[in-house]
């Protein structure tokens, strides 16, 4: 049974930083991606950030520059740092698996989709206050 527990959220003034982690267990695939994706109250769920079992990254418009998706094979954990918050980045943080994945994350031309996920965190909620 694969499991995503993420963990990190919290409330942050504006301009400030948090670090989201996310522990992953039951499963080792050879080739993944894993990602996060955020949910603002009344939007749509949106990607943020990828990497893969190779460890390349890449992001979205959004947040590239102040956002760092890593991973630590060892603790099996996928961590997402954030700087520069702002208050409409409020929301729920989800980490996601994609385990059908054939091929390598590209730098700078992010693809990861909502569609693509095959298994989903609970969620951790991040709050920006201005």
């Amino acid at each position: 049974q694969v499991r995503l527990v993420e963990s990190g959220g919290g409330s942050v003034q504006a301009g400030g930083s948090l670090r989201l982690s996310c522990a992953v267990s039951g499963y080792d695939y050879s080739s993944y991606r894993m990602g996060w994706f955020r949910q603002a109250p009344g939007k749509e769920r949106e990607g943020l950030a990828e990497i893969d079992n190779g460890g390349t990254t890449s992001y979205a418009d959004s947040v590239k520059g102040r956002f760092t998706i890593s991973q630590d094979n060892v603790k099996r954990t996928v961590y997402l740092q954030m700087n520069s918050l702002q208050p409409e980045e409020t929301g729920m943080y989800y980490c996601a698996a994609d385990v059908i994945f054939v091929g390598r994350v590209v730098p700078g031309h992010f693809s990861l989709d909502a569609n693509d996920v095959d298994y989903w965190g609970k969620g951790t909620l991040v709050t920006i206050s201005p």
